[in-house]
């Protein structure tokens, strides 16, 4: 069965063509690890990357980290060979397959087929490998719900940043900044909240895209700092330098988390027999009820898939 519940605040790409680049990546504290078969690999290194990949997962030393690779989109040629070769040939350390520009429910259902009838001549477990599914154009935007409800596979909902602006023809050539003339409010603010809807409705993650600009680590702060704040689990990464600003970004302040857990022991408390069958009661001077404790769940689970440690335990005499 599919985990959508991995951490994946720190998603790095690395391009599948680079030996190098992939042994560098087993080093680096990234939650996820993608190997890029798409943009990030020249046409005709494709075939060779195919097999740099599968040489590479089947080697290990991956630790606890996710392992995803990007296949192409099915508008081209490569899609079902990466699919194939991939799957056949490391399939049993695969945790996802990325499907990148899908604009309809229909083709994250054909990846699902084509993954199922893999794992089958292979024996492997069949639905074992999930779906990350990558929304890049104004049509995949369109149907985000149909693409979240496509598929029993399916973890994420990715945010695909640069083909997206093309998409619509928005006017900027830095990803992820405002664009010229937009001086109030945020320019992806209703993409952002789509994605997280159509996510959220079907129990998936919601993963910001990349920030260019690799040597600003201020202005990646800044931006996954939107996306974190509005509830995504997490960002691409493009260079080791982003890996450790996106894993303190998606993660809850200590006291925040302190706060979440002491919120869940109250609540406990207070509604039963022995805290007096409460509903609602004061922890401080916040008033904390069953919505409270929902609220803090969220916090609590992000803080312990962090590996935050509780640093203040609330007691009934607290």
């Amino acid at each position: 069965m599919v985990d959508r519940q991995r951490p994946r605040r720190s998603c790095l790409a690395v391009p599948g063509s680079s030996r190098k680049m992939v042994d560098k990546a087993r080093t680096l504290p990234a939650d996820m690890v993608f190997l890029d078969l798409e943009d990030a690999c020249a046409p005709l290194a494709k075939a060779d990357a195919r097999k740099t990949i599968v040489a590479a997962l089947n080697e290990g030393g991956w630790g606890a980290r996710t392992r995803v690779v990007r296949v192409n989109d099915w508008t081209t040629e490569w899609t079902y060979r990466d699919v194939v070769e991939v799957v056949e040939g490391a399939g049993a350390h695969v945790d996802c397959l990325l499907l990148p520009k899908v604009q309809t429910a229909q083709q994250v259902q054909a990846l699902d087929l084509l993954l199922t009838q893999v794992e089958k001549a292979t024996g492997l477990e069949v639905g074992r490998i999930g779906i990350e599914a990558q929304i890049e154009n104004a049509l995949g935007l369109t149907n985000v719900d149909a693409i979240a409800a496509s598929s029993p596979r399916l973890e994420t909902i990715v945010f695909g940043p640069a083909d997206l602006m093309a998409s619509i023809n928005m006017k900027s050539l830095v990803v992820g900044e405002q664009p010229a003339g937009y001086d109030v409010g945020d320019a992806y603010h209703y993409i952002l909240m789509r994605i997280l809807m159509a996510a959220r409705a079907y129990d998936l993650q919601a993963i910001d895209g990349p920030y260019l600009q690799i040597r600003d680590v201020a202005g990646f702060r800044r931006v996954a700092g939107r996306s974190a704040a509005l509830g995504f689990d997490g960002k691409w990464v493009l260079h080791p330098g982003q890996i450790e600003a996106a894993n303190e970004v998606f993660s809850p302040r200590q006291e925040d988390f302190d706060r979440a857990e002491n919120i869940l022991d109250a609540y406990a408390h207070f509604t039963s027999e022995a805290g007096g069958r409460r509903g609602a009661v004061m922890l401080g001077d916040e008033m904390i009820d069953e919505a409270s404790r929902k609220m803090a769940l969220v916090i609590s689970a992000k803080g312990r898939a962090a590996g935050l440690v509780r640093a203040d335990v609330w007691t009934p005499s607290s």
